[in-house]
């Protein structure tokens, strides 16, 4: 089992490149397989879940041409099974994007029931109610999701819950269906509106995408495209707490400054200096930072995807914040571990109040999740000695070359996957 291990009390310094997002990048790669023609995609991150994927479409027939790390060719006109099912699919949540895909494009799909990060239900009861709403039944049956119609039919639609799975996999579906489709309540995303404007590229027509009410007129067939993803929010705004924690200057390179404007306003309000250009942010934190307020909510809002990694900054700001997650209900499986490290957390229900220490000290921790291991790794940083991240294969689920990506900003961290060699980085360092 691999681990990073960490010498925290480092200010982080330099420049970072930001990937593309794996949130968008993993709908687009479901989404390109709507099309007999060949897609090229670039921008991927190259992380487990993007490669998982990958292997999965392979496995139902498509060509699948890695050109390097961060493009691939597909054509789906190969395909000829309809069933994806296997160990590793049923480890990824963005599994069930191949569900619209195929449903939008074959008319059927049977697809394992996904996994991901255990960080709450994620019910997929919505997607199942758009299906319908276009004329596929539906139903779950040993552990897969299986879908048919004759005929896909345009329809209205209205999402009681704003959720992100749903509103791409029904606009997938939709994009192929005949006559109009209305997704009400539609979730705003920049990955919804990066799928939606994949799949123009490609000749669909959908309209919207951004707003809480998208419109899609069904097309016959879909052509080849080729498409850059977007960059990372999450990837970005990670590295941007970072900067906070350890009282850094980073400027961060291939970014979308509009999706970051929900942290940049907590990172402001809680003492941090940042600055925009067009394609860069730079976050310098050489004040102390003061306690807030957070609410994760859809966006525009504070995303919840972002919540771990600002509780840890707050948990070394002066006075008492509170986090409150609206979104999952199990995204505080971090606490405990953060307060092996000194903090001073309090979870009732869904809020977490947090008075701020004046230092983490390294421990030894687990990765609950993705983006929990992402903020106990920007802890170990912050604090003073040693700190070891166990079950760092969640935190590359969703983020590549980490390591060296931190390395590269003057911090001390390797990954190792034995004892002696924590005890050799601890004697190198100390």
């Amino acid at each position: 089992m691999e681990q990073y291990v960490i010498k925290g009390g480092i200010p982080l310094v330099g420049e970072v490149e930001i990937g593309g997002a794996k949130n968008a990048a993993l709908a687009i790669l479901s989404a390109a397989i709507m099309t007999d023609e060949t897609v090229t995609i670039d921008n991927l991150p190259n992380v487990r879940d993007i490669n998982v994927l990958l292997d999965a479409i392979r496995e139902i027939g498509a060509q699948v041409q890695r050109v390097d790390a961060h493009t691939v060719k597909i054509n789906g006109s190969f395909i000829r099974d309809f069933n994806v099912d296997n160990e590793f699919i049923r480890k990824i949540r963005a599994s069930y994007y191949l569900i619209g895909a195929m449903l939008g494009k074959y008319k059927k799909a049977e697809v394992a029931l996904p996994g991901g990060c255990n960080i709450g239900s994620r019910p997929i009861d919505l997607h199942m109610k758009g299906f319908r709403a276009l004329g596929a039944t539906v139903d779950i049956e040993h552990g897969m999701l299986i879908a048919s119609a004759e005929r896909l039919k345009g329809t209205h639609i209205y999402l009681d819950k704003v959720s992100v799975g749903a509103t791409i996999n029904i606009m997938m579906a939709a994009s192929m269906a005949e006559g109009k489709t209305i997704i009400e309540n539609a979730a705003k995303e920049p990955h919804v509106v990066d799928v939606a404007n994949f799949l123009n590229s490609m000749g669909a027509n959908i309209r919207g995408a951004g707003t809480d009410v998208i419109r899609i007129v069904g097309v016959e067939k879909l052509h080849k495209t080729e498409y850059s993803v977007i960059p990372d929010q999450i990837e970005a705004g990670t590295f941007m707490f970072a900067a906070a924690a350890t009282k850094g200057d980073i400027m961060l390179k291939n970014v979308i400054p509009k999706h970051l404007e929900a942290t940049t306003a907590k990172l402001l309000e809680i003492g941090c200096e940042v600055e925009e250009f067009d394609d860069a942010v730079r976050v310098v934190a050489s004040k102390p930072l003061h306690h807030t307020q957070v609410t994760t909510l859809p966006y525009p809002g504070f995303p919840t995807d972002m919540q771990p990694q600002m509780a840890v900054v707050l948990g070394i700001a002066t006075g008492t914040s509170t986090v409150t997650e609206s979104i999952f209900e199990n995204r505080f499986k971090y606490v405990d571990e953060l307060t092996r490290m000194g903090a001073n957390i309090k979870v009732e229900s869904n809020i977490a109040i947090i008075n701020g220490v004046d230092r983490y000290t390294g421990a030894r921790v687990n990765a609950p999740d993705l983006r929990a291991g992402a903020a106990l790794v920007i802890a170990g940083l912050a604090a003073e000695g040693i700190t070891v991240v166990d079950d760092i294969y969640y935190i590359e689920r969703g983020y590549e070359d980490f390591e060296h990506k931190l390395s590269s900003l003057g911090a001390l961290i390797e990954k190792v996957s034995t004892e002696k060699e924590i005890k050799k980085f601890t004697l190198k360092v100390s």
